[in-house]
């Protein structure tokens, strides 16, 4: 959907068709991000350590870990971001996608773990206000 430059609606919007198919494209990339962000967690201790000692040629064999990590991380989240789909919480796995219902922009709500997405709530509330989907012609 082409944007036009006055409107504020977002550059996509999704079917709840359209929303489900990607599923498995963002349970790849969440679990990624998952576990790349487990990589910094656990090395961000020692990496701090030659962080501080780098002015006298500090380093750490898990340096390239955790670069690799972000920038993995990076990727993914840009990945997601260029599907159109929006990334709310990470250690949940919970993404938005822009939807029309009743001629107003609200978001259909999903997250890590749910098989198909189920769930919506209007663009100013969030997930613990996502209300159930009825049947929905796709």
């Amino acid at each position: 959907m082409a944007r036009d430059e006055n409107e504020t609606s977002p550059d996509r919007v999704f079917s709840l068709f359209e929303a489900n198919q990607l599923i498995p494209q963002l349970q790849s990339h969440l679990s990624t991000v998952q576990e790349c962000k487990t990589v910094l967690i656990r090395t961000r201790e020692e990496v701090g350590k030659a962080s501080a000692n780098a002015p006298s040629g500090g380093g750490t064999p898990v340096g390239a870990r955790y670069v690799k990590s972000l920038q993995n991380i990076s990727a993914n989240l840009h990945a997601i971001q260029e599907m159109g789909v929006v990334v709310k919480d990470i250690d949940m796995g919970l993404c938005d996608f822009p939807h029309i219902r009743n001629g107003r922009v609200v978001y259909l709500c999903w997250k890590l773990g749910e098989n198909e997405v189920r769930w919506w709530h209007e663009v100013t509330t969030g997930y613990k206000d996502r209300c159930p989907i009825e049947e929905e012609p796709i």
